[in-house]
């Protein structure tokens, strides 16, 4: 048991380790604009455009749902026109932010961690350094500057859609009309709802990149080590989204 707790442990401490060589090296790359500058384009449309279906889908059911089960737990006791209130401030704080980064930890995350996990297997990144690129550079900086710029971008489009959505549901499958639901809306909204949502996705954003960049490049053992890899980008990228979810509440309530 002991040499098992200590196994585990040491392999803790290495991967922390490794993980702060990563960052240093990356930080290294910044001045290195001529390399990655040319690639960040490319990476906004994949990690950015490219996840605009899934992200609005998502979005689009999460106000229908909201609307209706606010009217479920709202009937009798409030008046009706707080569904409003609910769906925006929901939407926009909490679950346009958080569902749609942990849907994209998987198509990003995922994405980055077995692209970049195949290249460092078949010696694709070694060739990058034989060839005097940076792969920090090349790879990791433009994947991460793209997803900390395009996902609030994304976000923002979600919590538009989940807004619109939840607005038709409430209109035409409960007794709100149009002023109610806008009442609502607008009874309790700030502009820094908006800001707070927004600051919370670029946050999200940058930690999915950057754990699929750097379990990517740490993978080893082939097609398996891959596999891996991309499993651990998504259950590592969920949990701290969580986690950074919790820390952005306990800011937003001493700021409050």
């Amino acid at each position: 048991m002991l040499a098992v707790v200590g196994s585990r442990t040491t392999g803790v401490i290495a991967g922390f380790g490794q993980l702060g060589h990563f960052l240093a090296d990356t930080a290294r790359a910044v001045p290195d604009a001529r390399t990655w500058g040319q690639q960040v384009a490319t990476q906004m449309r994949r990690l950015g455009v490219d996840s605009l279906p899934i992200a609005l889908f998502i979005a689009a059911f999460t106000g229908i749902v909201l609307a209706l089960l606010a009217s479920y737990v709202f009937t009798g006791a409030v008046p009706l026109y707080l569904v409003g209130t609910l769906v925006g401030k929901t939407i926009i704080m909490e679950l346009g932010p958080v569902l749609t980064a942990l849907a994209l930890a998987g198509r990003v995350g995922a994405n980055i961690a077995a692209e970049l996990g195949t290249m460092r297997v078949t010696e694709q990144v070694d060739a990058l350094e034989t060839l005097a690129y940076n792969p920090y550079a090349y790879l990791v900086i433009p994947r991460v500057i793209a997803g900390t710029i395009m996902f609030p971008v994304i976000v923002t489009f979600a919590m538009a859609t989940g807004l619109l959505m939840g607005w038709l549901a409430a209109t035409t499958l409960l007794p709100v009309t149009d002023a109610e639901f806008q009442r609502g809306l607008m009874l309790y909204f700030v502009p820094f709802d908006v800001q707070f949502g927004l600051i919370k996705s670029a946050s999200f954003g940058f930690v999915i990149t950057t754990i699929g960049c750097f379990l990517g490049l740490t993978t080893r053992g082939g097609a398996e080590g891959v596999g891996a890899a991309t499993t651990r980008t998504v259950v590592y990228s969920a949990a701290l989204i969580l986690v950074l979810d919790a820390y952005w509440a306990v800011t937003l309530l001493r700021t409050g």
